[in-house]
């Protein structure tokens, strides 16, 4: 009967997690899905790599979720359970305060690892793949990030301005400046249009005139007719990995070798993108919020169960409540915030590493001395 009743209140918690976890997951991912739309609003690449790109996202808005979802979770299940006076049937069939703490505490440390999977793996992963699908596609729709009055540079070492554009696609009084530095060419044209030949795309540019400037000598020319070439142009996207998309053993390996520890054995040739002393303090950061972060869930989980060490009957029930829910909502804001307080002297991050331990014996240790006579908290 124990098993049952132990697995009745974890199926109650689970499945309020569950749904809680998507369907807050997914109205945040739509706000974000949202703003993703400057990927083909702005710079003109094609539907796919926005669909892609905006999915790929949704790991790492549950990954944020997690903690808030599932202390909330459980602080209503077992909430509910004690006002419909559901927990007296544990007391009533011998299970002891304690032994529920047990039982929880050990699936604490299950989520703990699914989440620490979900953040090292899963993550990095799924954005590096999101990531990648900017790097490798092309910009589709030129005239769609082409916008009237605003200098757009979508596209890498080429800044078109037009000064109207009509509902035909038509550009009219059209500034173009391609390259950088002492070597650059601007043309002027009084009206212009997209067009694509094949999988090439130009600018057809009526009656204007090209500048060039090459080692110190201009040059120019006046046209009546002329297609400037957008093929082979590079956007200005990210080309490669950012911290957060990197694998999280590669970032163990660069932090180690950068360190010069001894504690792996890793070919000093080993090569990983953004792996330099100058970014040593976001890799340690990166790798805490990955693996030490998610200790914290036990800890939240804990905090939750001390609903059960009160009764309803008391006269403070309400604001024992909301006191409890106030420190879980504080514990998860100071977790975050301690990544901020995180720096690249290994020793100092010792103590911000075993905070989350400390607070899981602690709080464990505080159930222990109260229950531990089980016999009078029946």
């Amino acid at each position: 009967m124990k098993k049952i009743l132990f697995r009745k209140l974890l199926f109650d918690c689970l499945i309020f997690f569950i749904i809680t976890l998507f369907s807050t997951g997914i109205i945040i991912w739509v706000f974000q899905a949202v703003n993703f739309l400057d990927i083909i609003v702005e710079d003109g690449r094609n539907y796919l790599v926005y669909l892609n790109f905006s999915i790929l996202n949704f790991p790492k808005v549950i990954s944020k979720l997690v903690p808030f979802v599932l202390f909330f979770s459980f602080i209503y299940v077992i909430g509910k359970y004690e006002l419909n006076n559901e927990l007296i049937i544990f007391w009533n069939f011998g299970i002891n305060k304690i032994e529920i703490i047990n039982f929880f505490i050990k699936f604490s440390f299950i989520i703990m690892l699914f989440q620490i999977f979900l953040t090292a793996a899963i993550v990095p992963k799924s954005q590096d793949l999101a990531r990648s699908f900017l790097r490798t596609s092309s910009i589709n729709y030129l005239e769609n990030f082409v916008k009237p009055r605003i200098f757009n540079d979508a596209v890498k070492g080429l800044t078109i301005y037009s000064n109207s554009k009509d509902d035909f696609g038509n550009l009219k009084e059209i500034y173009l400046k391609k390259g950088s530095g002492d070597n650059f060419q601007i043309t002027f044209a009084k009206e212009g249009k997209f067009k694509q030949i094949g999988n090439n795309q130009f600018l057809e540019l009526n009656f204007g005139e090209t500048i060039s400037v090459f080692n110190g000598k201009i040059t120019n020319f006046k046209f009546k007719k002329t297609d400037f070439n957008l093929s082979n142009l590079d956007d200005n996207t990210t080309t490669y990995k950012k911290t957060q998309e990197v694998a999280t053993t590669d970032l163990i390996k660069c932090y180690h070798n950068l360190k010069n520890f001894k504690f792996l054995k890793i070919d000093t040739n080993f090569e990983v993108e953004n792996c330099r002393m100058e970014n040593i303090d976001n890799i340690i950061k990166e790798l805490y919020k990955r693996i030490i972060i998610p200790i914290y869930i036990p800890v939240l989980i804990l905090i939750s169960l001390l609903l059960i060490l009160k009764s309803k009957e008391n006269i403070n029930y309400t604001k024992y409540r909301l006191i409890i829910f106030f420190i879980g909502f504080s514990t998860i804001i100071i977790s975050e915030m301690t990544i901020r307080l995180i720096s690249e002297d290994f020793l100092k991050n010792i103590k911000f590493f075993i905070i989350p331990v400390i607070l899981i014996l602690s709080l464990y240790s505080n159930y222990f001395i109260q229950l531990k006579d089980s016999r009078s908290i029946k």
